[in-house]
């Protein structure tokens, strides 16, 4: 089996540089990396990872903890996060934590047992105290969902005034009794989309106390199933505003099921711009993530932590916009 030792003999280096060649390291000069690449490939030379992982106690290996996989908008944060990995020489490791904390907490047990260099949390359901103790061990980045105050690195949208930019879009369509569709009380997304539909509707007078309001889990099922709440009262809402694109396909499955139309009977918005947004008949009207940017930034700030480097700011906040389609229109 070709040694590294072969290669350095064969390109005329030590076996530092040929390390730092393996390692990608800016210290070499680049006709000599090119002589060592050339060497590499003319003896078909494959390094031991292993070993090498083993001298660094290193894995090259990250885990990312979903809360629900099934969840398509998740697809594109993985792909960012996926893409920065390969870059730079690491494999994901994927969690599904089925929106469980205590699921959650079990894949902390990865990280210590060593079967993983750091973690992206794209879920906030573990208690301050569990995140911050992981932290101080290990890196650790959360991202689409967080908790507020933490000393963690965090890459998310403003869930405030994204929902109020939904909910603003769907008053000055002429709307005033517009039902909302949450996502669990429990959850940040939940908590911080409902205030900025809160907010929207006080600052534009159409009252507090009266909010209409459904709280559902981000499925598709919750959204058929609060719609159906909706529709089943005296004076069903005129516009439905729905946390995430799921809830939101859920409930003009709903609207459809009563024979009725959207956006002529009733408009709809959503939150995520999934995939299936702008193929679903009729489009669907959202606020878009920049999700695959969440990922990428997400892992680049892993692997800042990785490498010791300095990262100038804890809160990322990244760009949302509203997408407006076939499924709202004029009231």
């Amino acid at each position: 089996m070709v040694k590294i030792v072969d290669v350095a003999k064969k390109a005329n280096v030590s076996t530092a540089t040929v390390s730092r060649v393996l390692t990608n390291s800016s210290a070499v000069k680049k006709d000599t990396a090119e002589k060592v690449l050339a060497a590499i490939e003319a003896l078909n030379y494959q390094p031991n990872l292993l070993a090498r992982q083993l001298r660094r106690m290193e894995t090259k290996t990250i885990l990312v903890v979903v809360p629900d996989i099934t969840n398509t908008f998740f697809s594109k944060v993985l792909r960012g996060i996926e893409f920065v990995a390969n870059q730079s020489g690491y494999q994901v490791l994927l969690g599904d934590s089925l929106n469980d904390s205590k699921k959650e907490s079990d894949y902390l047990h990865l990280l210590r047992q060593r079967k993983a260099d750091g973690m992206i949390l794209l879920t906030a359901r573990l208690s301050e105290k569990e995140i911050e103790e992981i932290a101080l061990e290990f890196p650790v980045v959360l991202a689409c969902e967080y908790t507020p105050g933490l000393n963690v690195p965090t890459v998310s949208i403003d869930n405030v005034q994204s929902a109020k930019k939904a909910t603003d879009y769907l008053v000055s369509l002429g709307y005033k009794r517009i039902g909302f569709i949450s996502g669990p009380f429990d959850v940040v997304l939940g908590r911080d989309r409902l205030e900025g539909f809160r907010q929207s509707m006080i600052e534009n007078k159409l009252g507090e106390k009266d909010l209409l309001v459904q709280e559902g889990d981000f499925t598709f099922e919750s959204g058929y199933a609060a719609m159906g709440t909706f529709l089943d009262m005296q004076e069903p809402p005129e516009a439905i505003f729905a946390a995430n694109d799921e809830m939101a396909i859920g409930a003009i499955k709903a609207i459809h099921s009563k024979g009725l139309k959207v956006p002529n009977d009733i408009s709809v918005v959503g939150f995520d711009d999934i995939a299936f947004a702008s193929i679903f008949e009729p489009s669907l009207t959202t606020i878009a993530q920049p999700s695959f940017e969440m990922g990428e930034t997400a892992m680049k700030l892993l692997i800042k932590q990785l490498n010791k480097e300095e990262i100038e700011k804890k809160q990322y906040i990244l760009e949302d916009k509203l997408i407006i389609r076939e499924t709202s229109r004029k009231c």
